[in-house]
């Protein structure tokens, strides 16, 4: 009897130790309070938590345990709320619905330095997720940056993934001393640069974002422009980038929730260092084009969206890398499809899951 209170008492301790734990925030991570994020519009999913490398992570998990899984990975600077049109028609197809909140964003921790960012850091963390949960036969999605991290965890853990589905996003790579330079030319433009305006970015924006046919020149100066000016931030407007480089009108609602992650400036860090940190995996990523994705042999459907302009040119690597892709275009939509076209790009996914014909979505 001794022995059995021992065992429940060393059990009630490590429980609320685990308790505890979790409750604390170490010190350089910041952790945005709950309430920010009460009675948020057309956002009634659960919150769930597990603790990575002294971090609290967010993630939603709905639908069936033990049907199969759909990871939904979000982009900058968004977080799972971009998710919340797509996530109940794919429930109520009978599928489990995994999204979680990148480090520094949504409800997920978020370090106060971006110093402590890093494009491995946020490929391992969603690693630990999807191998805790024991996701299997999963689909991948993702988007933006979710692509980015999204596609390193596939080609790091293929054997638990049954399809790939991408949309507006890429895997940018490179080798060698070309690799090398890149990234450094993207240090240089950025510290040539120097603090870019949110009004002068909207303008290099607007340029390329409203050509029929942008330049490469365009895009180049949008996107330096954009990593100088998110990278020198110190509170950038998040709902501001997201109707700028997305074409949307967001309702007061909607504002309120893309904000609802930052009470200040000093929760953006991750926001503000995402962008900058896009060249440094280059060869990491080349070695996982060759070595996975050039010998893929399950489906994998590319979904850009129409009047996408940002990532339109990384639509090439789907094209020219992987082995007999499925592509589509998503009408009218631009950056945001999650936005503009969610249900719809919902139902895609799960016909392609499903092995029915997928075609272009007509607005």
């Amino acid at each position: 009897m001794t022995n059995k209170i021992k065992i429940l008492t060393f059990l009630t301790i490590s429980f609320f130790s685990i308790l505890s734990f979790s409750n604390e925030v170490k010190e350089g991570v910041l952790r945005t309070p709950d309430d920010r994020f009460e009675n948020l519009e057309n956002y009634p999913f659960k919150p769930n938590y597990m603790m990575i490398d002294g971090l609290r992570i967010h993630y939603l998990d709905e639908g069936p345990r033990n049907a199969d899984p759909i990871i939904l990975f979000h982009g900058e600077p968004t977080w799972s709320y971009l998710f919340r049109k797509m996530v109940p028609v794919l429930t109520e197809a009978g599928y489990r619905v995994v999204v979680p909140d990148m480090v520094g964003f949504g409800k997920s921790d978020k370090f106060e330095s971006k110093y402590d960012y890093s494009y491995r850091h946020h490929v391992e963390v969603m690693k630990e997720l999807v191998e805790r949960l024991d996701l299997r036969n999963a689909t991948h999605f993702g988007q933006d940056w979710g692509g980015l991290v999204g596609l390193r965890v596939v080609a790091e853990m293929p054997d638990r993934f049954s399809q790939v589905i991408v949309s507006n996003t890429g895997m940018v790579a490179g080798e060698g001393i070309r690799a090398w330079l890149t990234q450094r030319m993207v240090e240089l433009t950025v510290w040539w640069n120097g603090p870019i305006t949110f009004e002068e970015l909207k303008t290099a924006a607007q340029e390329a974002l409203n050509s029929e046919s942008p330049s490469n020149s365009d895009g180049i100066s949008m996107f330096t422009k954009w990593i100088a000016h998110s990278y020198y931030s110190e509170n950038m407007d998040i709902v501001g980038i997201i109707e700028t480089f997305g074409g949307l009108n967001l309702s007061e609602g909607e504002k309120r929730a893309y904000e609802a992650p930052y009470p200040s400036g000093k929760y953006k860090a991750g926001a503000h260092v995402w962008p900058y940190l896009i060249p440094t995996q280059l060869n990491e990523n080349e070695k996982y084009w060759k070595e996975v994705y050039e010998k893929w042999d399950k489906p994998f459907l590319v979904a850009f969206g129409g009047e996408e302009r940002i990532t339109i040119r990384m639509k090439d690597d789907f094209l020219n890398r992987i082995p007999k892709p499925t592509v589509i275009t998503l009408g009218g939509a631009g950056h945001f499809v999650q936005e503009e076209v969610g249900p719809e790009l919902a139902q895609i996914m799960i016909n392609f899951i499903e092995g029915k014909e997928v075609t272009d979505l007509v607005q």
